[in-house]
């Protein structure tokens, strides 16, 4: 089959790679010019590890991923108020879990299509015509294809789902924050394999060293400490971020200062994609496109990787029947995937607790956390992933 597969981060080229597995003809498309860099790290583990160990990636992951000792929780003055051992993680997955960089894992993803994937950079779909036995695509700039399926990878403000089934309106729910990261070198301390962290009710900030003595940052806000409009360019984004944290204390100012010669900056809404639906005649969706569990749930890249899988797998179990297969994808998918956007949305409020009592009562919980029944009451859950895939044997 000949299948268009919009969006190069993760859910696109780990479809992409499971796709030429079983033979089909694979055509990427990518708005940017090139793999997308910065963003931010997240935490992998659960089914996308198991998918990675699959495609043969762990050996690189675990060369570009970092083992993080310790997540401190620091008040303004910056001496520690809260905070918990990583290896909680570590015992509750198995020793299956590291932190990287998110376009580090997707760049190990496309490296392993090994230059056997067409791609086209710098290039989006612009129009999907489904003519019932193909589908006509027309792009941004290059000359129109047909194929048999096309596939929504394009993230949480997909082009494909707005194109086929509506405007992004009518599936994002906000969790009530924004978020924002962006890398510094030479940023002094440094805390290796420690994530530090302060908040204040309603923001938070954090810093994680990383290689070559870079520092990456991230900041989460509620929703109404921004005032105006979403910023549209990367100096409006500085504005915000500057006016929001100015008064936040701890390191802030002096971030703030070193953030002027950031760039690439990452900002964005923290909002899930529910749908009762994710595909419509030859068209499909996965990730985030398809059901965003948002950056609070930290498994988004996984669970991308493992909708990719199970995709790739329905369509070779029910023999290229695409219909077949698409419904099998759903079945097996939206309940697991529903859960977890429930989880998230949950958590959500300690992430950045609104107040200080809810800062208090997270800082005093973390520390209990080195109890493994407290542990297993609080994040057992959300680190256990409850589904079985299953072995395709592509």
């Amino acid at each position: 089959m000949r299948v268009a597969i919009n969006g190069a981060g993760i859910a696109g080229p780990t479809l992409a790679y499971w796709l030429r597995e079983c033979g089909h003809e694979v055509l990427l498309i990518e708005e940017s010019l090139q793999l997308r860099n910065g963003g931010y790290t997240i935490d992998f583990w659960g089914v996308g590890y198991d998918i990675a160990e699959k495609m043969g990636l762990l050996p690189r992951i675990g060369e570009l991923g970092y083992q993080v000792r310790e997540v401190r929780y620091v008040n303004r003055h910056g001496r520690k108020s809260g905070g918990f051992s990583a290896d909680v993680f570590g015992r509750m997955t198995n020793g299956r879990f590291i932190e990287l960089r998110r376009s580090d894992l997707a760049a190990a993803i496309y490296g392993a299509l090994d230059g056997k994937v067409e791609t086209l950079f710098g290039d989006s779909v612009a129009r999907i015509k489904d003519e019932g036995h193909c589908v006509r695509v027309d792009f941004d700039h290059a000359a129109p294809r047909e194929v048999d399926l096309v596939i929504g990878a394009d993230g949480l403000h997909s082009r494909i789902r707005r194109l086929v089934f509506g405007p992004e309106a009518e599936f994002e729910v906000s969790l009530g924050y924004h978020v924002a990261a962006f890398e510094i070198e030479g940023y002094r301390p440094r805390d290796e394999l420690v994530v530090v962290s302060h908040a204040v009710p309603g923001r938070q900030i954090l810093r994680l060293s990383l290689r070559d003595d870079i520092t990456l940052f991230l900041f989460v806000f509620r929703d109404e400490y921004l005032t105006a409009e979403s910023p549209s360019s990367e100096q409006e984004c500085k504005s915000v971020l500057t006016n929001v944290f100015a008064d936040v204390g701890w390191e802030c100012p002096r971030i703030l200062a070193a953030m002027e010669d950031a760039s690439g900056i990452y900002f964005d809404r923290v909002s899930q994609i529910r749908m009762d639906r994710w595909t419509e005649g030859r068209t499909a969706l996965i990730g985030d496109a398809a059901a965003c569990v948002s950056l609070v749930a930290g498994e988004g890249t996984g669970l991308a990787m493992a909708e990719a899988y199970v995709l790739a797998g329905e369509l070779r179990n029910c023999g290229n029947d695409h219909v077949a297969a698409f419904a099998r994808y759903q079945e097996r998918m939206m309940p697991f995937l529903r859960r977890k956007q429930e989880s998230a949305a949950k958590f959500a409020s300690s992430f950045a607790p609104k107040s200080a009592l809810g800062i208090t009562f997270r800082n005093y919980v973390t520390r209990l956390l080195r109890i493994p029944f407290i542990a297993d009451f609080f994040i057992g859950r959300a680190v256990r992933d409850d589904i079985k895939l299953p072995d395709y044997r592509f």
